[in-house]
């Protein structure tokens, strides 16, 4: 046997051998998950946006001087 076809057997018994391990010790984590409500961020929940501090003279729209649409004007 050539050692091409050793080394072959080799990295694909490796192979096999460490997608085991990682499908044994995932599957272990997926079990515990269930049972578990939290879901892993950690941390407080905050739901406001954040407040972006702005260049001056800059504003947000939302915040902007409301304008008036001027009246008809009256015919008399």
């Amino acid at each position: 046997m050539s050692s091409l076809i050793i080394d072959l057997i080799l990295c694909g018994l490796a192979y096999v051998v460490l997608i085991y391990f990682v499908a044994t010790m995932t599957k272990s984590n997926l079990s515990r998950k269930d049972t578990n409500n939290d879901d892993g961020d950690g941390g407080v929940e905050e739901f406001t946006p954040p407040k972006i501090d702005l260049p001056p003279g800059v504003i947000w729209p939302s915040d902007g001087p409301s304008v008036k649409r001027p009246s008809d004007p009256l015919e008399v």
